[in-house]
């Protein structure tokens, strides 16, 4: 199906069970430990042996030699996978670095050998009796220093220069030029990297965690230099994702190559400190912003630059992302440079670039605002557009910014906020309001999936689309439902396998909503199929309580797949409207905190978010990851950074025990509010992305409560207790 022209009125539009609040149909396996995970598939294979990865010590240089004398004479050890007995080994599209090194490092930690053996133990104990000796080399490790010969990453996001930014800034008569940081971040997720293969002849089973199965597939067998239909990968349940595990990592290609050396299935799980830095995480950004607007508060001049690094080959950091479009302003320069580092490979982390992005330009918006001496609320309502700053032909298709704003403000409460920095206190608390503008663009992927009906009146569904704990079964089931006209309990829903039609994946914001698209696109054609075989003209034909309706006859569903299951496959593919159109998701967070008079210590008392982000089509799994993404943003606020030995190259706190994130639990109040909202030009479900909306723009609200409250103004993330103790108003 291509969509190619706006929705009209379809089955969707009923809302009989889509847009209902539902709790997640695969709750109940997960909640009583039924639900397999990619470490759980205790019975899928006999016979299953134990990997355990050493990783390089050392960033960059090469291994002069690997003694396995010991390792291999250890207890219960059956074969030890090295760079050297391999065999040739290619690099997938999505893989900055090598998954197994050898002689050459690129970072440290990198995956250089695997030790298989009979018991997890004994594989962890022979692991370590690997000696390696290496040969290190200098490396690069601190942006600040590597920023100046930093280059524009062309392929991945071109300079933006819109007008004369330079006359107009020059020319404003009120200014604003500040540089903000963000630190390396990592995604923390509670289930590790883990995979389990297992070889029949020269076809390989993948059991692992992933987000993007297609694309995963294609870049394991070109990394084992195996036909992708000799490839299945099933990953029905993960649990957490949020970027990390959108590509294959060194757990995938390790098993693989361990099932095949051993002639065994063997497992393989990274322990934290491998995840840590043997994984991609979020790279470090310097970012300088500049504005220029008119007494009035009309930005004339909006420029943000931008630095981020990588390995050799890698990707920038599109921090700069955002301040191409979410403002109004006629002249406009928007860059981002890439510096090469020797750390670990950067890539998506929770959201992609409009994160860390929005983490600086919705600080600069609010001390732009207090230069104007405007509310910070109606500054950014001021400079609101509903077109491309850059492309005034090209509208948005959906912008509800000003009201995200303007409900949010009335709903927390705005108006009790304390202008004047540091003057609202409770006791020892200092109390401050900040808020911060929530912007991703609605991304649209093609997706396919396959639906079957039985002559029990079960539908079910088949794609690989993933479920990363965001409730993708449920939403499937729920788009299932409303098609065919059953309840939910009458449709199943299987997700997660190679051997399934190619769906959007979990990844960018775009995996609900291109997901049932694709369901509805099959189902479609699943109801012209059973209109069909009922004499019926699909057309006319009414799916509803279960039954099959056509000119004042009426039959069971099921009564259609008599004969033979009825089964349609069919994928959604989209065109040209979202050229024509721009399409992004809005919101607007508010945060209340209370700091510490004496001490600094800030406690985030009260959140609430406002979302215009299409049709939701599940209120209560969509409201769970906007509050999750919510409680991300308080720790990427206030706690969160890998910190970097810049003299030998690797993250020093690598574990969950030196990294600190916070939990729903430490934030004593959260709400989120969706705005209706359909948008007819982004799908059939005229949906839209909403889990990273939950997230950008959150820490710069807690930045800009924590100013109110204190006056301390931190450009610096994270905002630990040093950065603000000296700018603490006197005690009382």
């Amino acid at each position: 199906m291509k969509f190619d022209t706006p929705a009209t009125t379809n089955p969707i539009d009923q809302m009989k069970v889509v847009g209902k609040p539902t709790p997640r149909i695969e709750g109940p396996l997960k909640t009583t430990g039924l639900a397999p995970y990619a470490y759980e598939h205790h019975t899928a294979v006999p016979n299953q042996a134990y990997g355990v990865a050493v990783g390089s010590g050392i960033a960059k240089g090469r291994i002069a030699s690997m003694d396995l004398t010991d390792a291999q004479a250890a207890p219960g050890v059956i074969a030890i996978v090295t760079a050297e007995n391999a065999g040739k080994l290619g690099q997938g599209k999505y893989n900055t670095a090598k998954l197994l090194a050898g002689p050459d490092i690129q970072h440290y930690h990198q995956a250089i050998a695997l030790v298989v053996a009979e018991t997890f133990e004994q594989a962890r104990a022979a692991a370590e009796r690997v000696k390696v000796h290496y040969v290190p080399t200098e490396g690069a490790f601190d942006l600040a220093r590597s920023r100046e010969s930093a280059v524009e990453a062309k392929d991945q996001m071109a300079d933006v220069s819109h007008g004369d930014f330079a006359a107009a800034f020059a020319a404003a008569p009120v200014q604003l030029d500040q540089t903000y940081t963000t630190p390396d971040q990592a995604h923390a997720m509670m289930e590790p990297f883990a995979s389990m293969a297992s070889w029949q002849g020269d076809q390989l089973t993948l059991w692992t965690s992933n987000q993007m199965i297609d694309w995963s597939v294609t870049d394991l067998a070109t990394t084992l230099g195996v036909p992708k239909e000799k490839v299945r990968l099933i990953s029905p349940y993960i649990g957490g994702g949020f970027g990390g595990k959108l590509f294959i990592r060194a757990d995938a290609v390790l098993a693989a190559l361990g099932a095949r050396l051993s002639g065994r299935p063997v497992k393989v799980a990274l322990a934290r400190p491998m995840m840590f830095n043997n994984s991609t995480h979020r790279p470090a950004t310097i970012q300088r912003i500049r504005i220029g607007a008119t007494a009035d508060g009309k930005i004339t001049a909006m420029g943000h630059e931008g630095w981020s690094g990588d390995l050799p080959g890698g990707k920038v950091e599109r921090a700069a992302q955002p301040s191409k479009l979410l403002y109004a302003g006629e002249n406009r320069l928007v860059s981002m440079r890439l510096s090469t580092l020797d750390l670990p490979e950067g890539n998506a982390m929770r959201a992609p670039g409009e994160t860390p992005g929005l983490m600086a330009l919705e600080i600069a918006m609010d001390e732009m605002a207090e230069k104007l001496k405007l509310d910070p609320v109606e500054f950014r309502v001021r400079n609101d557009t509903q077109v491309d700053p850059t492309n005034p032909k090209r509208p948005y298709s959906t912008r509800q910014l000003i009201e995200c704003l303007r409900t949010g403000a009335a709903k927390f409460g705005w108006s009790k906020r304390h202008a004047q920095p540091g003057t609202q206190r409770e006791g020892r608390w200092l109390i401050g309001m900040g808020v911060g503008v929530a912007f991703r663009n609605n991304n649209l992927v093609k997706s396919g999936a396959r639906v079957r009906l039985n002559d029990q009146g079960v539908v079910t569904v088949e794609t690989d689309m993933t479920d990363i704990g965001t409730g993708s079964y449920t939403i499937i089931g729920q788009t299932a439902a409303e098609m065919m006209g059953v309840p939910l309990d009458k449709v199943v829903v299987l997700l997660g396998d190679s051997s399934f039609p190619v769906s959007a994946g979990s990844g960018g914001q775009f995996g609900a909503n291109c997901s049932t698209a694709g369901v509805y696109a099959a189902c479609v054609k699943l109801r012209e199929a059973i209109a069909q075989r009922l004499d019926m003209n699909p057309d006319e034909a009414v799916f509803a309580e279960g039954e099959v309706r056509f000119a004042g006859k009426s039959v069971p569903l099921g009564s259609a797949a008599q004969a033979s299951e009825i089964v349609a496959e069919d994928s959604i593919e989209f065109a040209g409207l979202s050229k024509q159109y721009q399409q992004s998701t809005f919101g607007a967070h508010f945060v209340e905190v209370a700091v510490d008079s004496a001490t600094g210590e800030t406690r985030v008392r009260r959140m609430l978010a406002v979302c215009a982000a299409g049709r939701i089509l599940n209120p209560t799994s969509a409201r769970s990851q906007v509050i999750g993404a919510m409680t991300m943003g308080v720790g990427a606020a206030l706690m969160e950074e890998l910190a970097v030995d810049k003299r030998v190259g690797f993250f020093v706190n690598h574990d969950l025990a030196g990294y600190e994130v916070p939990v729903h639990a430490d934030i004593p109040h959260q709400e989120v509010i969706f705005l209706d909202e359909m948008d007819p030009m982004s799908s059939p479900m005229k949906a839209k992305g909403v889990g990273e909306l939950g997230l950008c723009g959150v820490s710069a609200a807690v930045a800009n409560a924590i100013y109110n409250a204190t006056g301390a103004r931190v450009r610096e993330y994270p905002i630990t207790l040093d950065k603000i103790l000296d700018q603490l108003p006197p005690m009382l």
